[in-house]
């Protein structure tokens, strides 16, 4: 009896000779390796970035997504100038640059606020939108006030899976969970591969809002966004999932790739376009 370990869910060709599965053949002798296969991970090599693989190939979309970290006695003040000023920075046509929702963490790390925007042309848009801001002094003063609010920052560069809604503006009241996966490296692949089949069993509610992995900062790190008129339904719509057929395969085959995983719950600003 042959059995294959979980490298044989990659995406990679099957059956080439220079790239052999981790296989055992079970017997009473190698039971041990035999059980130690079913954690083995491996993958065929590539020739191509994760990114490329991954990746929308029809956009050119850019994530930012920013961490703030607020002062317990200035999270309102925060919130104020926030809803004040960044919407007034994104009405200039001139900033390829757009604001995808604002939230402050609910349960999770605690007087946070979490930013998300989309620039549409990639690096360039970037490069471009960052150089406008050097010249704005609206927007200079709006960062020196605020850093007087703030205990920490930072940010990471994502890029959208290829197989993940994009997303849209969206009607509430609703609340959003941030689930953030920190990958073994090397594995971004399979996670994919896996994610692929996945998503379609967590799509009937409408609660799949997008999907990101990180280009610049902590790398090998995943988020999803999910959203949810309350917890109840939350919980409502998770434990569905556990009844179809195939969602707990993914689990299954995604809980090893997975050095940390963090769950937030986040309630959306008045400006952010996901409410």
């Amino acid at each position: 009896m042959w059995v294959t370990g979980l490298g044989e869910r990659g995406l990679g060709a099957r059956g080439r000779a220079e790239a052999p599965r981790t296989r055992a053949f079970y017997s009473k002798d190698n039971e041990g390796s035999w059980f130690r296969s079913l954690f083995v991970h491996k993958v065929d090599p590539r020739k191509d970035a994760h990114s490329t693989l991954l990746s929308k190939k029809e956009t050119s979309n850019l994530y930012k997504i920013q961490f703030h970290n607020v002062k317990p006695e200035c999270l309102d003040a925060y919130n104020s100038l926030t809803e004040a000023v960044l919407p007034k920075l994104h009405l200039d046509e001139d900033y390829p640059c757009s604001l995808v929702g604002n939230w402050n963490t609910w349960y999770g790390e605690q007087d946070q606020a979490v930013h998300l925007w989309r620039f549409s042309g990639g690096y360039p848009a970037l490069m471009d939108c960052m150089n406008k801001l050097k010249n704005n002094k609206e927007y200079l003063e709006f960062r020196k006030e605020r850093s007087q609010m703030l205990l920490s920052r930072r940010n990471q560069m994502l890029l959208e899976f290829s197989f993940w809604n994009e997303p849209q503006p969206r009607a509430g009241p609703n609340i959003y969970e941030l689930r953030t996966y920190k990958l073994k490296p090397g594995t971004m692949i399979e996670w994919g591969n896996n994610w692929a089949r996945a998503i379609k069993y967590r799509q009937e509610n409408q609660e799949a809002v997008g999907g990101f992995f990180s280009q610049i900062g902590e790398l090998y790190v995943v988020h999803h966004l999910w959203a949810y008129k309350d917890l109840q339904s939350r919980e409502e719509t998770r434990n569905a999932a556990w009844r179809k057929r195939g969602w707990d395969e993914n689990v299954y085959y995604t809980v090893p790739l997975v050095r940390h995983m963090e769950s937030r719950i986040m309630i959306p600003l008045k400006i952010s376009p996901l409410q």
